[in-house]
This record gives structure tokens, C-alpha cells and sequence, in this order.
């Protein structure tokens, strides 16, 4: 279903797609910005346009929880969804976790799945200052979706081989389970006609 909205709606699929994955859908960021990475090797999107889609769907995530977190301050807590994504557990880690490391915590929070859109919401809660909060997410978000994308796009052909020597795996080890099963289903029926 991810692949087909990113191929069906291509960039703003990319975008949408990474937007919820910053609000707490529970798939790997990673993921899209791999597909897209691997649709522009193969072109079937341009490499820039997915590279910026990519960044901009996973920086619009941010700044949403951010915003939302902001405006609604300690209100938000009181929503289902937004106690999921931000426990009382969470919250407490998180917090301290800001004041011993500071806005370095957005930089590593963006590389840990489940504690991005918790760290995000937080910042907005104890409302770090936008433009810092901004300028060190701009950054992580750089740093990260354009590696993540980059490594990608460079092993994309040696993923493609490997994908098909796994099908062809599949062939083979379905194969040899065809011929157990006949093996088994013939001795069954030898020892019915001789008992």
C-alpha cells in the first residue's frame, strides 16, 4: 500500500507519506524515503524532486507536532492520540533528556523511531524557541534523510538483483518442498497398501 501511494501520487505521495510517519504512523520513516530514493535510480521519479519531497514531508512532520505542541501546551495530553505517542514514561525520559543534552537531542531523536514524534511534541510543550528549534531540525532532517536517501540510491541496482536472486530462491526452496511432500505422500501410500 506505501509503495502504490508513492508511485500513484509519486512527489506529493513521498510527502504525504512522510508527514504521517512525523505524526506517528507506525512505519519506519525511513521506509518511503528509501522507496523514493530507489524510484529515482530506476527513474521513475527525478532524483531531486524526490530528494526534496522526501525532506520536506519529514521536516513538515516536525513542525507540525511542534506547532501542536505549542499551541495546545499541556491540554494535549488530555487527547488519546497524543498520550500514545507521549506517555507519561516518555515524557519524563525526554524531558530530562532536554535539559542534559539540549536541542543536540532533536539531532539524535531524529534517529530513533517511536521517539521522534514524542521529542517533537515535547519541544512544543516546553516551547523551546522556534527559529532554534527550526535551524537544529533543518539540519538533523539534512543530515539524516539525505544520507538515508543517498545510501539508497547507491545500492538500489545490487537491492533489485538481490530481490530477484530472493525469488529465485523462493522457486527453488518451493520446489524442493514439492518434491519432500511427494517423497512423504508416496511413502504414505506404500505403507497403506502393504498394511
Amino acid at each position: 500500500m506505501l509503495t502504490e501511494l508513492i508511485v500513484n501520487f509519486s512527489y506529493p505521495g513521498v510527502f504525504l507519506v512522510l508527514l504521517a510517519t512525523g505524526l506517528g504512523l507506525p512505519i519506519p520513516e525511513e521506509l518511503p524515503v528509501v522507496i523514493a530514493a530507489m524510484m529515482s535510480r530506476w527513474e521513475v521519479m527525478h532524483w531531486w524532486g524526490a530528494l526534496l519531497s522526501c525532506l520536506g514531508g519529514a521536516l513538515a512532520g516536525d513542525m507540525l507536532l511542534y506547532g501542536v505542541g505549542r499551541h495546545f501546551g499541556r491540554r494535549i495530553l488530555e487527547w488519546p492520540t497524543a498520550r500514545r505517542i507521549l506517555t507519561p514514561e516518555r515524557e519524563a525520559r525526554v524531558m530530562e533528556a532536554y535539559h542534559r543534552h539540549g536541542l543536540k537531542f532533536v539531532i539524535m531523536a531524529r534517529l530513533v523511531m517511536g521517539l521522534r514524534a514524542a521529542t517533537f511534541l515535547t519541544a512544543g510543550l516546553v516551547r523551546v524557541p522556534f527559529v532554534r528549534f527550526l535551524l537544529v531540525d533543518v539540519a538533523a532532517v539534512l543530515l539524516s534523510v539525505s544520507l538515508v536517501f543517498g545510501l539508497a540510491y547507491a545500492i538500489a541496482d545490487s537491492v533489485a538483483v538481490a530481490l530477484a536472486r530472493v525469488h529465485e530462491l523462493q522457486l527453488w526452496i518451493g520446489g524442493a518442498v514439492l518434491l519432500v511432500a511427494a517423497g512423504w505422500l508416496v511413502v504414505l501410500w506404500r505403507r497403506r497398501r502393504r498394511g
